[in-house]
């Protein structure tokens, strides 16, 4: 099998899971719709550049995803596979989200939308079942490559459990302080980063050749 794709893969989704938490940490907080309106409106540049950023993540992570798929020879290698599936769902939801932030930004520039038609769009149905189906089909597939890499045990443990403490981490990010629900991206960076090196190692190389 060649590996030289592979070290290309592995860069890429390093820099997909590097521009994710960027992306995360850069977007402004807000609470509630008009909060929302308010920092479109002022921090315009910073909403643009994390849009920016979350779309070349998202090309980022897809690219790199092939790297992920390597790990899976035998044991989870089902589960390994669903788990990329439901991934690149995850991060195809993450440039439509970005795509939708340029959007969002132009209405608001163009005076389409004020405080209340912004409560309208904030509860459309088909703009909720997206975000929703998104954030589930993002951290569901997080949960399950971090179970596949346990049960295929072809990586060091400490990755998988970054990455299923980091679907924790998000669950309850709601009771955490702003700061630090935000720095939990780290635990995916982390366990993307840990996948990256494994897979560019002279031993892994050497195994799949």
């Amino acid at each position: 099998m060649r590996t030289d794709w592979l070290p290309v893969s592995a860069a890429l989704l390093l820099t997909g899971a590097l521009a994710l938490a960027l992306g995360s940490i850069l977007l402004p907080s807000s609470d509630g719709t008009a909060e929302t309106l308010r920092v479109v409106q002022q921090r315009g540049g910073v909403w643009m550049a994390a849009a920016a950023i979350y779309f070349v993540a998202s090309v980022c992570l897809t690219l790199g995803l092939p790297a992920i798929v390597t790990l899976f020879e035998h044991r989870g290698r089902m589960l390994g596979l669903v788990s990329a599936v439901v991934l690149e769902l995850g991060f195809i939801g993450t440039a439509g989200f970005a795509m939708l932030m340029v959007f969002f930004r132009a209405l608001v520039e163009t005076d389409t939308i004020v405080d209340g038609g912004l409560d309208e769009v904030a509860h459309n149905t088909g703009l909720l079942v997206f975000l929703y189906a998104w954030i589930v089909g993002f951290l569901a597939g997080e949960l399950l490559l971090g179970i596949a890499l346990l049960r295929a045990r072809t990586v060091a443990r400490w990755i998988p459990f970054a990455l299923i403490l980091h679907v924790a981490t998000v669950l309850v990010s709601t009771l955490l302080p702003d700061w630090f629900a935000k720095a939990t991206i780290l635990l995916f960076v982390a366990g993307m980063a840990g996948v990256a090196i494994h897979v560019t190692s002279p031993a892994w190389r050497h195994r799949l050749e």
